[in-house]
């Protein structure tokens, strides 16, 4: 196998915390279940597509709850950290040469900009592809495909990484090969295994 000519990496629980887990529910005094029940069922999947504007999603996000709307996105704004080791391993594959370009490939609203300004991404991948620009989540096809020609691959020349498998099931029935992320250590093995370390 030859070593893939780009990455593309989920950006949420592969490279960086997801508030959606603890700081979310905390913030509502609620359990990340609760959350789920309680939140509205579209919005922020709606947010994530680029179809409604932040201050739609903030409006409908709780339904009447009354909630300080600039405290949760200063609460959230706060929370994104990079996940253990895995700023120095986009470091490590970026001080390579020759390397794979490396890129996000991430479900996120346009809050992903407080992700680059907590995390610096954008100093350690060539670019980023996110869903509300693109208008597709994964797992839909063109999630992946978009991207590809974009960077003009086939999509048998990018490697996937994402931390959910049926993600990455979908990646690899359009000819991507994919490893799913359980931790730096096991994404760097995995690296390794494919000559890319």
């Amino acid at each position: 196998m030859s070593p893939p000519r780009a990455i593309l990496f989920d950006v949420m629980d592969t490279l960086v915390r997801d508030p959606f887990h603890e700081e979310m529910p905390a913030f509502f005094g609620v359990t990340k279940r609760e959350l789920i029940a309680t939140k509205h069922p579209t919005a922020w999947v709606d947010f994530e597509l680029g179809h409604i504007d932040e201050p739609t999603f903030l409006a409908i996000f709780m339904g009447d709850r009354e909630w300080d709307r600039d405290a949760f996105r200063a609460c959230v704004r706060a929370a994104y950290a990079w996940l253990p080791g895995m700023r120095e391993l986009l470091d490590e594959l970026r001080a390579r040469s020759p390397r794979p370009t490396l890129h996000a490939l991430s479900n996120y609203p346009p809050w992903y900009r407080w992700i680059d300004e907590q995390c610096g991404l954008a100093a350690r991948l060539d670019s980023a592809f996110v869903s509300y620009e693109l208008g597709v989540r994964k797992p839909d096809p063109e999630a992946y495909l978009g991207p590809c020609r974009s960077l003009g691959l086939t999509p048998g020349e990018a490697l996937f990484v994402d931390d959910r498998a049926s993600n990455c099931d979908a990646a690899r029935a359009l000819g991507m090969d994919t490893i799913v992320f359980d931790g730096a250590d096991g994404l760097r093995a995995a690296l390794r295994a494919r000559g890319v370390l």
